[in-house]
């Protein structure tokens, strides 16, 4: 007997949409943050494959221990691995997971356990599951929670509903924490490797932040990316992030503009360019400003002490002053219950 599905396996992706679909045949999700996997065993063979392929087998072997300890000896679930810190989840301690030392992957993992939320069940024995509807696969991965999952707390089954008001419930209650919604058609097979029939909704927010510098684009003497900032309650100007969302149109009218204005320090809290294993030549090469530019970005996550992702400008706030632009913007956000929607 042997699994049905080969190694590596894509995943099921979802399309980026602005609004939550409606209809009989959706099914909804809450879209967790963390490293997507799938977890494939196969009798003494445990093998966690993240969405690109590549093996997190080693960087978790806290994942690897509870699954060889599960009564079903082959079957392959899809899921999201996450750290908790408290009732949320933690992304910059996943980040410290994928670590070269053996040493340290053993100490964090006996530290800061991860735990897998599944959402998908495609292999069972020598069953293929990917060709039945999501309808079924759901329908047999509750059975599987039920007989295998249940009692392991390194694995905890995600909730779904059909009722459009339940997600838009999840999205007012944990939006300052969670990262959206999944909305997946019912009706369809796994569609390996594509976004057809998946769709994600993120939460997005918004926050006014100082031009603390910028870049040039490499090998141009035109603005590639502005350095945002924040001020912290020592009164400190903090690097925070940057955007690239520039229009190619306005570059050089922009590039003109902040050359009059750089000056020292820029940054008077932290600044970029600081040592990090994302350190570059290049990252360290900025130009500062004078703390006089205000503009306002979108933004998925703050954590850390810096936007997660790069922010998408939305617009230049000549009416905002720059002390204005303090952290309580990003801090304020209360960290949300979501171990509650585990039970």
């Amino acid at each position: 007997m042997t699994l049905p599905l080969k190694q590596p396996f894509a995943p099921m992706e979802a399309l980026s949409v602005d609004t939550i679909p409606e209809g009989k045949d959706w099914q909804y999700e809450p879209k967790w943050d963390g490293f997507r996997c799938l977890l494939f065993r196969d009798g003494d063979r445990i093998e966690l494959q993240s969405k690109s392929g590549q093996s997190l087998t080693r960087y978790f072997p806290e994942l690897v221990e509870a699954a060889a300890a599960l009564k079903a000896k082959r079957f392959v679930l899809d899921g999201e691995i996450v750290v908790p810190q408290g009732r949320a989840f933690s992304f910059d301690a996943l980040l410290q997971r994928i670590h070269p030392a053996a040493s340290r992957v053993r100490r964090l993992a006996a530290e800061t356990p991860a735990l897998m939320i599944v959402f998908d069940l495609l292999a069972a024995d020598e069953d293929d599951l990917t060709d039945e509807a999501l309808r079924d696969r759901r329908r047999a991965l509750d059975v599987f929670a039920k007989r295998t999952l249940k009692g392991h707390k390194a694995f905890r089954l995600s909730p779904a509903t059909t009722k459009l008001a339940d997600a838009k419930k999840w999205l007012t209650q944990v939006g300052a924490t969670l990262d959206g919604i999944i909305a997946k058609r019912r009706d369809l097979a796994y569609a390996s490797g594509n976004r057809h029939g998946m769709q994600k909704i993120k939460n997005y927010r918004s926050a006014d932040c100082v031009v603390g510098g910028f870049r040039y684009n490499e090998g141009r003497k035109t603005v590639g990316s502005l350095l945002l900032g924040l001020y912290n309650d020592e009164g400190l100007l903090d690097h925070v992030g940057f955007t690239s969302s520039l229009k190619g149109g306005e570059k050089k009218a922009l590039t003109e503009k902040l050359e009059k204005l750089i000056g020292p320090p820029g940054f008077t809290g932290d600044k970029p360019g600081g040592p990090s294993r994302w350190s570059t030549k290049r990252s360290s090469e900025w130009q500062p400003l004078k703390p006089k530019l205000v503009v306002e970005v979108c933004y998925d996550h703050f954590s850390g002490g810096r936007f997660r992702h790069g922010p998408r400008l939305l617009r230049w706030r000549p009416d905002k002053a720059p002390r204005q632009c303090t952290t309580e913007q990003v801090a304020g956000a209360k960290q949300a219950d979501l171990m509650r929607l585990l039970k």
